[in-house]
This record gives C-alpha cells, structure tokens and sequence, in this order.
C-alpha cells in the first residue's frame, strides 16, 4: 500500500521554479532555436516565400541538395572510450591565417534580400566568432562595406569570371586593395542552373509587386518596411538589375571560362587563391599542379547542376589523390556541427556554410547569425568531446564511416542489366 500525505508547501516551492519571461521577441525565439533546422522554420515564417524559396531551393529536382544532406545524415561515428576530452580546441590555420573554428561563411548572393542586414550581419557575426567571412560577386554590398564591417577579420572574396572580363579585373584590384587576403576563383556556373521555385515564384531582382507577393506579405510586414525603408540594394558587380535570377547569371557570365582566365586571375591576385566548384579527383589533382593554393569540393549548394557529384562523397578520395600538404575545403548539405566534424576526419581542412547563415539571418538578423554560428559551435565541440577527441588534429577516418546508400552500379553488373 503507498502511503500518501498532504503536500508540504515548503517543498512545492523548492518545486516551483518560474523562469523570468524574456521580453526582446528576436531574442526568445532565437534562443528557442536549438539546431539549424530551428532557424530554417523561424526563417521561412518570417521570409516572403519567393525570397524564402531563392535561398532554401536548388536545381531542377533539386536531387544534388537532398542527396549531399542525405550523405552527412548517413554517418557513423566511432568514438574512441576513455579518452578524457574534458576541453577542445575548435581552432585551426588555414590558408595562411587562424580560424577558432573549423569552418567559415560561404559566398552567397542577393543577401540582402533575405533579410535588409545582409552581408553587413555575416560579416559582423563572422569578426566576433573568429571565422572568415566570403563576400560573393552578387553580394548586395560592396567591396568596401565589408571591410567596414569587418576591419581587423579575415575577409575573402568569391569571383566570377564575367563576359566583360575588365568587370573581374576591376573587382580583383578593388578585393586586393581593402586586405582581402583569399580570392575564391568560381568555375561550376558558366551559365546558371534552373532553379524552378524562382520559375515558379517568378522571382526577379529587384522584387516585383504582384498579387501573389502582396498576399504573401500581409503576414510578414516587417520584411517589406525593411525592404522599402532602407537604402537601394547595390551589387558587388551588377550596375543594372531587372529580370530574373537566371536571366542576370546567363547575362553576365561566361561559358568560355578556362584555365587561361585563372591565368590571369593570378597575375593580378596578391593573396591566396582556391578554385571554387571542383568536382572530381582529376581536376583536383590538376589544379594542385597548376599551383593554386587550395581547392573547395562544392556543387553550388545543389543549384547549379542536378544530380551532380556529392562534395563530401568525394572528400576522402580528393584528399588521397592530392596528399597531405595540398588544402581541400567543402562545402554543400551542411547543417550541422557533427557535418563539419566528419568533414574533417575524412580529410577536409577547412568548411563553408550557406545556406545555414543564410537561416539564421532571416531568422534574426544579426544576431540570428550569431546564433547558428553558436549553435554549429556547440555542437562541433559536443561532437569532439563524445569521440573522445580534444583537437582537430586528432580527427581521423578511423573515426567516421560513410554508410552506403546510393553506391554506383559496377561496370560488369551494368552491362549485365543491359543484356
């Protein structure tokens, strides 16, 4: 029989512990974001959907950004038991120069469209984690803003080749002359992909006013007044605006790109130079011979070509074919610390996030950067601690398997199915 009593109300109040309410609404629901994922659902609730959909969406089906998420959801980990890892080290030197964590923001264009702090807020966010910050040839500002915004930080620059190739020339000197110290030379858009939710969404720069976008604002006031009350969106490289996204990529860049342009590029560039959108081991190695300083495995986050080369697949046999001493960054599918974790124990040197900043920006702004940089933070060195790992350094393959799920058909068996 339980014997039962009346409740002692000393204890009830040892019980009763009330939280004091907070009263800044951008604080509490960021706070209340614990994973990336959090930031994407807050993000698309507080972003109209065409601008929403330009950030969230990729090529066509939209196979390569499923399937690059799909391949950091498919690891196992191998923790290593007691091996104390009380304290860890996130920091790392990479193209010269420190990062305190393994991982930097990526490129990303029109991003003040997203949410009206842009890149002023990743960079910012960036200076105050210790992480560099990339500003894209499509960024919505400038060269020279950046630097303001991130005076004594690492700032890269990420470039396209353009039809008018003096355009390039020009932004090279103007990213060289603010400090700039790494260029990242992009060669996986000689023309755009087809990104239908813009299609569909009939997505254009600047943003056009039609019913289906007045409906959608109603509920999201706030992204308009900020849209209409600050200052006109300047591009990195485009004077003129007016179509749709695809229209401005296929009008401004170049499908004869070559290794003569990459030439050039590094004739002019004082700094580090890495190719950016490298797909498979041959060009790896290649470009390692042609003397660059580094390489980032991406597919465009998935926007570019359907169905293309996951970056993190390719990782650890990139990383064999061009050895050791050869830096190999990635990008694409991450939204995770324990996404980064992996990268590096199958070889990467250093990661890039999107769209993952891109969420907490329209999430919050600033401080919504600040956040999913906090949150990737926390989970990296949670991640460290349970393998049993107190520095990067230690990392290794042995301590990740890539479970298989989409494994290529061997050559005999193909042509069995085809008899």
């Amino acid at each position: 029989m339980v014997q039962r009593q009346l409740p002692n109300p000393a204890e009830l109040l040892e019980l009763m512990k009330f939280k004091k309410p907070e009263l800044d609404g951008r604080k509490r629901r960021l706070d209340a974001a614990l994973t990336i994922y959090d930031l994407r659902t807050i993000a698309k609730r507080r972003t109209p959907k065409a601008a929403f959909d330009y950030t969230d969406g990729a090529a066509e089906g939209e196979l390569s950004l499923a399937r690059a998420r799909q391949a950091f959801a498919d690891v196992e980990f191998h923790p290593g038991i007691l091996k104390p890892a009380p304290t860890v080290d996130t920091s790392v030197e990479i193209l010269g120069g420190p990062s305190a964590l393994p991982f930097g923001i990526a490129p990303t264009g029109f991003t003040r469209l997203m949410q009206t702090e842009g890149e002023t807020a990743g960079a910012g966010a960036a200076a105050a984690a210790g992480i560099p910050f990339t500003l894209s040839t499509l960024g919505t500002t400038s060269i020279e803003g950046v630097k303001a915004a991130n005076p004594n930080g690492r700032n890269w620059f990420q470039l396209y080749v353009m039809r008018d190739r003096e355009i390039s020339y020009e932004l090279t000197r103007r990213a060289a002359a603010a400090g700039f110290d790494t260029l990242q030379f992009t060669v996986d858009t000689p023309v755009a992909g087809a990104r239908l939710r813009d299609k569909r969404n009939g997505f254009s720069i600047p943003p056009q006013l039609t019913l289906g976008t007045i409906i959608n604002a109603i509920p999201r006031p706030w992204w308009w007044y900020d849209f209409l009350t600050t200052p006109k969106l300047e591009f990195a490289s485009l004077s003129t605006t007016g179509g749709t996204v695809g229209e401005l990529l296929d009008a401004a860049m170049d499908p004869t790109i070559s290794y003569d342009d990459l030439a050039v590029i590094r004739d002019l560039w004082p700094g580090k130079i890495v190719i950016k959108g490298v797909q498979n081991v041959e060009d790896s190695v290649r470009l390692k011979d042609a003397g660059v300083d580094g390489i980032v495995l991406s597919n465009h986050g998935g926007r570019q070509l359907d169905r293309a080369p996951i970056p993190f697949r390719l990782l650890p046999h990139v990383r064999k074919a061009v050895g050791d001493d050869f830096t190999v960054m990635v990008d694409t599918g991450i939204m995770n610390g324990a996404d980064i974790v992996a990268s590096v124990a199958l070889g990467a040197d250093f990661t890039l996030i999107g769209r993952a900043y891109l969420y907490g920006l329209m999430a919050g702004g600033r401080q919504g950067v600040d956040r999913t940089i906090a949150i990737l933070r926390t989970e990296i060195e949670r991640t460290m601690r349970l393998l049993g790992v107190s520095t990067l350094a230690e990392l290794e393959p042995k301590h990740v398997t890539q479970l298989a799920r989409l494994v290529p058909v061997a050559e005999g068996a193909a042509e069995s199915v085809v008899r």
